[in-house]
């Protein structure tokens, strides 16, 4: 009978250990012959390049998964002088963000790339773009408000790092952006209103924001279109914070004519407003209409449910993704706009009967 193993020597592995522990990676030759390709035809699946066929990127995708094929990360990087590495800049951790993120995430890793999501407060614009110099990322998004900074744009362009502006306020020729039409979102907003019956319709808006600027003039066309006259008292300033909202709500609801709807250039508002009624015992949508802009996550967890324009967040950052890494991007820098759409909810109904 043999005695315990001596100390500092390890016992033997069981038979199956190495099997079970240390399972062989298929490689990228053994992908090509069971797909009935070339080598160069697995890299250019794996690198997602455009020019394979149909037929042949199905037949090895499908050895990929039959193999359990996991394409090595840094040879990828080599054969393609690319670092897969798509980064998301952000300002405040708010639900806008969280949202972009996750249309972010599901196209970069579709498309076989990942997502470095870097926070830059103000006055850190150096350090963070060089910082995404050293990751040797392949290009960034930038999420508002930082999209708006003249400060960060700055920076990412004198480290040659490639990027995409996120719903900028102020158009900027040099760079390619994505967003939506606040303008015409403004408008449908304002004609549910309309539509629903609604005559006395204010609005509560942020100057300052150019994005409520725009969605402010889709109001003041709607009201044009239905013969409507403008009315300035109905339109409240506000800061795009709830209180803000709040406050816009109690001037407006104290009129001796008050609104019988509100269309608020952000859900933030538009909940600030609904408080204000609530609290004054107006009832939504009874009483009074209101409607929100962002189909935020909060614009679900009060009673009624708001109203409101759904921004197409995750469209818009998969849209981003593509072109960062389009491989034959076109000429100059390129402006798309995304379908909005109106979600109506219980916060929304016919006027009531003064």
């Amino acid at each position: 009978m043999s005695g315990p193993a001596p100390l500092g020597h390890d016992p033997a592995p069981s038979p199956g250990f190495a099997a079970t522990s240390m399972k062989r990676r298929a490689t990228i030759m053994e992908v090509a012959k069971l797909a009935g390709v070339s080598f160069k035809t697995v890299s250019r699946v794996v690198n997602n390049e455009p020019s394979v066929k149909a037929d042949k990127r199905a037949a090895v995708l499908n050895a990929m998964r039959m193999l359990d094929y996991t394409p090595n990360i840094s040879a990828r990087q080599l054969a393609s002088n690319r670092s897969f590495l798509i980064a998301l800049l952000f300002d405040i951790p708010v639900d806008y963000v969280v949202r972009a993120q996750a249309g972010a995430v599901a196209r970069c890793r579709e498309a076989g790339y990942h997502l470095v999501v870097e926070e830059m407060p103000q006055g850190f614009e150096t350090e963070i773009a060089n910082r995404l110099q050293q990751l040797r990322v392949d290009g960034v998004i930038v999420a508002p408000p930082l999209s708006h900074r003249e400060t960060v744009r700055s920076a990412l362009r004198e480290r040659g790092l490639p990027y995409v502006l996120l719903a900028p306020e102020y158009p900027d020729p040099t760079a390619s952006s994505v967003g939506m039409d606040d303008e015409a979102a403004g408008l449908e907003a304002t004609r549910h209103l309309i539509d629903l019956g609604h005559r006395d319709i204010a609005f509560i808006g942020a100057a300052s924001r150019p994005a409520s600027v725009r969605r402010h003039a889709g109001y003041l066309r709607a009201l044009a279109e239905a013969g409507l006259p403008r009315r300035p008292e109905y339109e409240a300033e506000g800061d795009f914070f709830f209180a803000s909202g709040e406050r816009a709500g109690d001037a407006l609801l104290a009129r001796p004519d008050p609104p019988t709807a509100i269309f608020a250039a952000n859900d933030a508002m538009a909940l600030g407003a609904m408080v204000s009624a609530a609290r004054r015992g107006v009832r939504a949508p009874e009483d009074l209409s209101v409607a929100g802009f962002d189909d935020s996550a909060s614009a679900t967890v009060v009673s009624p449910q708001l109203t409101t324009v759904r921004q197409p967040l995750a469209a818009m950052t998969a849209a981003a993704v593509d072109l960062l890494i389009e491989r034959t991007p076109p000429p100059g820098p390129q402006r798309l706009e995304l379908p909005f759409e109106l979600i109506v909810r219980g916060s929304t109904g016919p006027a009531a009967r003064r």
